[in-house]
């Protein structure tokens, strides 16, 4: 899985770093903020009603054309659902992973989709509409948001906090140059050292499974070096951070950053919790390996998410 997580991150950061150096200056950086048509085409009449009103439900995306292993452009994208609680004290992500076998919508174009298929085939078929119709039909909740992440980006944001501690737990080398070794315990990671060590699945007996779980290592920990006293009162590290984060995000049109960082800007890593959308496994579909939703179980977590019922979204993504 890629790492869209940084998006729901740099909302964050800019909303820490923004109540420090001041609404004015956030203001000038959201200027400068990539914009794009989320909604574009998606059919009111569609669409899910808004149960719990009072919360946000954002879509990140993104994709790494960076990454060695992306052959496949934009089908690489995978997704998150961020539920943001009425009472913004904490964040629910859940990761849906990039092969999970859905309902895709068909594309505006009229040439793709109206067909089970791999949840990251959206993209490529619609782009980001295609993507807000696919996840809206298999979650039944509506998206208020959505926020892409530019992973180029992501080096810069590590670099810019002056890297990260991370507790590596299995030694592996990575697969990809210069092979770095990554051994076990806690150790310091530079930008681009953290970046390959959220790449790697191939060494691991649950693959993309074992990428999810470094990526989240990784998102906590610089979210935690970024509202640390040492960033937040450094004038040259506050702004090198805030920059570096609004260069590496784009948003869609109705998003605010001004008002979405200061309503997110009392989150640390210890108030998100980082969830999987239910599966029963992998298997074939033709001669495409892809994750098999547990359908019943997806239900009863999205339904406590259209109700923003934090006690049962935790539960129903623990049973």
């Amino acid at each position: 899985m890629r790492y869209v997580l940084i998006a729901l991150l740099a909302l964050v950061l800019l909303g820490a770093g923004g109540a420090v150096a001041g609404g004015f200056y956030l203001r000038s950086v959201e200027k400068g903020i990539e914009r794009v048509d989320a909604f574009d085409g998606v059919p009111e009449q569609e669409r899910p009603q808004k149960e719990a009103s009072e919360a946000r439900n954002i879509l990140l995306l993104g994709s790494d054309s960076r990454d060695p292993e992306n052959t496949g452009g934009s089908r690489s994208d995978t997704l998150i659902v961020a539920h943001l609680p009425a009472d913004r004290s904490s964040a629910q992500l859940i990761s849906i992973p990039r092969d999970t076998w859905v309902e895709v919508p068909r594309s505006k174009d009229g040439k793709h989709g109206g067909r089970e298929a791999k949840i990251n085939a959206a993209y490529a078929w619609g782009g980001v509409p295609l993507v807000v119709q696919t996840v809206e039909k298999y979650t039944g909740v509506r998206i208020d948001n959505v926020a892409i992440i530019d992973f180029a980006g992501f080096q810069q944001i590590v670099d810019a906090v002056g890297g990260v501690e991370i507790d590596v737990q299995q030694e592996f080398t990575s697969i990809h140059e210069p092979y770095r070794r990554y051994e076990l315990g806690v150790q310091e990671m530079d930008g681009a050292t953290a970046l390959d060590y959220a790449r790697q699945r191939k060494q691991f007996a649950d693959g993309d499974f074992a990428r999810i779980r470094h990526q989240q290592q990784v998102i906590k920990a610089v979210l935690n070096k970024a509202v640390s006293a040492g960033t937040l009162t450094n004038p040259g590290l506050l702004t090198d951070l805030i920059e570096a984060t609004a260069d590496a995000v784009s948003v869609d049109k109705t998003l605010s950053i001004l008002d979405t960082a200061t309503e997110m800007s009392g989150l640390r890593g210890g108030d998100l919790s980082f969830l999987t959308n239910p599966t029963v496994g992998t298997g074939k579909v033709g001669d495409e390996s892809v994750v098999f939703p547990d359908e019943e179980k997806a239900k009863e977590l999205y339904a406590a998410v259209k109700r923003d019922s934090v006690p049962d979204i935790l539960k129903a993504a623990a049973e």
